[in-house]
């Protein structure tokens, strides 16, 4: 007999109790996060040639300690914590001998940020200690005054720094489009001067309010902002002279999918995957427009007030919607979370990609914004596994927190998000034809098939509507940072396509038991799993109902 489908809100699955010897990996993992931070030199961390190469040969000691806990018959989550940390120390192992941010990457070095991510850490590889401005309550207290002061005095000397460390450095695309991360951080640091700076948090829109900031943070701003603007004018002036690839080759990317994002799929299959999916949604999406031909076309709402109160009730209806079927249980601090995304009016001048498709309908976009339902899961419902809990590093997460965030728009829409404004469905669609595009595009930027500005070409090209310009600020940030991070750009599809094969294997046991599917109790397990990669949350869910 086939399998029910059963909606309703799941309480959180109770751990399984850990063995002894778990304690001792929890202890070698919290020695190794330590050690993954670079060392101190005059104030500043430490990315020289020599520190770095300290810890490369520091490396196969760590790699004994931790084959030296004996995991003899442990179960499959505490295994999978094993399995786990060693992802990590495969991917610095990766970040020394291939990626060498610190060595080829000047973006690397830019580490001041308004606005907090909507992932668990910054997208892309960012120099210690982050300046996360955000994460200040404003007005400052003295004591965060002063604090703020001398992170932001370590700018100057970390930049100075920058300039020996990239000396030999030949990757032309992060010569050529690194000084726009410098921009990018010249200009936060100035709204932040004047008082002016609004920074997009869990919170919603914050405003870095600068009353009473002290003679001594006023000055390590202008420093710091000099200095962000003479390196961004340095890197300008270098990129004709760096002509070398950029991205890292086929068969590094391969090593990175298998032993770091412990990926099922290498660079071959992942083209295809993402080759479908960009058919799929290009197919889909002229579909839709034929099934809803005798629909009216969406039609914006230009007035600012009226749009903002429409997608206040939109995402109202929207958290009511998640919680009905039971994929977000109903929390205050949830819809707090999501309430605080809601979407503004874009003048058509100031229009990127997204705002697009917020500009018709916000709810697409909000269902991608279900990541800050995560941010609010880790701050409210911390993981019980220290492992899990911390914070991931070299952007592990990518895969199954963008990848999570991609399947929603889709997943929503399947389950009636748009059953009483069917034009909508087709944002979802043009969506993912766009993230399969400018993950396409990625993937041949890493085997070094194209330099940047042809992979934006295609990013636009094949983003249906014209809604993709590939000299906007957004596509250059997103394949300088898909560039940056091998595997992120094809996250979104890849991990999207692992959680199709998590649900379908769920869906097969449920039926082969003869048990119906309940989809919010099969949610919440692939969820209680943690952000970690979707193969390890694959081994701990599909052997259940």
């Amino acid at each position: 007999m086939a399998a029910a489908i059963v909606f309703g809100s799941a309480s959180a699955v109770a751990q399984p109790p850990m063995p002894p010897a778990h304690a001792e990996l929890t202890g070698f993992h919290q020695q190794w996060r330590a050690f993954l931070r670079p060392a101190m030199k005059e104030g500043v961390p430490d990315y020289s040639a020599a520190a770095m190469a300290a810890k490369a040969a520091a490396l196969p000691e760590w790699r004994a300690r931790l084959n030296a806990i004996d995991s003899s018959g442990w179960a499959v989550v505490p295994a999978n914590d094993k399995r786990l940390v060693e992802a990590e120390i495969n991917g610095f192992d990766f970040f020394l001998r291939v990626l060498k941010p610190w060595a080829r990457d000047p973006s690397f070095y830019a580490n001041v940020f308004g606005e907090q991510s909507d992932v668990p850490a910054h997208e892309g590889p960012s120099a210690e200690p982050v300046i996360d401005l955000f994460a200040y309550k404003w007005p400052l207290s003295r004591a965060d005054d002063a604090a703020l002061a001398r992170q932001l005095r370590m700018v100057p000397t970390l930049l100075a720094q920058a300039k020996t460390n990239l000396a030999n450095s030949q990757a032309h695309d992060h010569w050529a489009y690194g000084d726009s991360t410098f921009r990018t951080q010249s200009a936060v640091l100035g709204e932040l001067r004047q008082g002016k700076l609004v920074m997009r948090t869990i919170d919603g829109q914050v405003p870095a309010t600068m009353t009473g900031a002290s003679a001594a943070l006023l000055k390590a701003i202008d420093e710091a902002k000099a200095a962000t603007d003479g390196f961004a004018a340095w890197i300008r002036a270098e990129a004709p002279r760096r002509v070398g690839p950029s991205g890292v080759g086929k068969d590094n990317y391969n090593w990175w999918a298998k032993n770091v994002a412990l990926l099922p799929y290498d660079w071959d299959a992942q083209q295809v995957l993402l080759k479908r999916e960009l058919d799929r949604s290009l197919a889909s999406l002229r579909l839709e427009e034929a099934r809803n031909r005798a629909l009216p076309p969406l039609t914006e709402i230009a007035d600012p007030a009226a749009y903002r109160a429409n997608a206040e009730a939109k995402t109202r209806m929207f958290n009511d919607f998640v919680v009905k079927t039971g994929l977000v249980p109903d929390r205050p601090y949830y819809r707090a979370a999501m309430e605080a995304q809601t979407s503004s009016y874009t003048p058509p001048a100031a229009r990127n990609f997204f705002s697009h498709g917020t500009a018709l309908d916000p709810l697409p976009l909000l269902s991608h914004s279900t990541h800050f339902v995560e941010l609010a899961r880790i701050a409210h419902e911390p993981h019980p596994d220290p492992i899990r809990r911390a914070t991931p590093v070299f952007n592990m997460y990518m895969d199954r927190s963008e990848g999570w965030a991609t399947a929603m728009e889709e997943l929503l829409m399947h389950l009636g998000l748009y059953d009483d404004n069917p034009r909508a469905r087709e944002i979802v669609w043009i969506m993912l034809a766009n993230r399969a595009a400018r993950g396409l595009a990625s993937l041949h930027v890493q085997a070094n098939e194209m330099d940047l500005a042809e992979a934006g070409r295609f990013h636009a090209q094949w983003t249906p509507r014209g809604w993709s310009d590939p000299a906007s600020p957004l596509v250059g940030f997103e394949q300088l940072l898909y560039l940056r991070q091998p595997g992120y750009g094809a996250s979104y599809i890849v991990g999207k396509a692992q959680l199709d094969d998590i649900l379908g294997a769920m869906s097969h046991a449920a039926d082969q038991s003869s048990q119906p599917f309940d989809l919010g109790k099969a949610w919440q397990r692939i969820t209680d799993a943690g952000i970690v990669p979707p193969s390890l949350i694959r081994a701990e869910v599909v052997a259940q109902p």
